[in-house]
């Protein structure tokens, strides 16, 4: 059963006030949403990546919950702030693998076809990282509608709820940051 949105909406407000037990009660809730974010990111990653996609959810879960302020304004803005903890917890692992591959001042040697898989899907999900860092120092906007539609999976109306603007600003916005990252990421 789905839940509705207005009972994830309570929860997340319970959460909001501090009742301890409200979070408890939002996971089985909200966990098929989350394992839909989480494939998504997967999906884009290593079939030898050392993370799946339950532990993705669970390690995004436990970030949300040991944050300090927890004010989620509704069900959309909940998996907003969860789509960006998986995109961190990602890119962490990447920017570990791609330290321990350097191996210092050991000389790099590549063992395999997957080893060198392994390097560039790193170096692709740190370039976009770096890529929407530097479209957030000058568009915070754009590269937060990327960050919600492309790793969160929302939807452009639910991207403007979020936001608070309205659907023609997400859908204009988000063209023109698409084709902002396209050339970043070309070069």
């Amino acid at each position: 059963m789905t839940p509705s949105s207005s009972e994830v909406t309570q929860l997340l407000e319970a959460v909001n006030r501090g009742e301890q037990a409200a979070f408890a009660q939002l996971l089985p809730l909200v966990y098929d949403e989350l394992h839909r974010i989480a494939g998504r990111y997967m999906a884009r990653q290593q079939h030898e990546h050392t993370l799946q996609t339950t532990g993705l959810i669970h390690e995004a879960y436990l970030r949300l919950a040991h944050q300090e302020e927890k004010q989620w304004q509704n069900r959309a803005h909940f998996f907003a702030v969860a789509a960006t903890a998986m995109r961190h917890i990602l890119v962490d692992q990447a920017r570990a693998r791609q330290r321990d591959k350097r191996g210092g001042d050991a000389l790099q040697v590549s063992l395999s076809e997957a080893d060198a898989k392994s390097n560039e899907q790193a170096l692709e999900i740190t370039a976009l990282d770096e890529a929407l860092k530097t479209l957030a120092a000058f568009d915070p906007k754009q590269a937060r509608i990327v960050e919600l539609r492309f790793f969160g999976g929302l939807t452009m109306e639910e991207i403007a709820q979020v936001l608070q603007v309205s659907l023609s600003t997400v859908e204009r916005e988000w063209r023109t940051a698409r084709a902002w990252l396209g050339r970043q990421l070309m070069r």
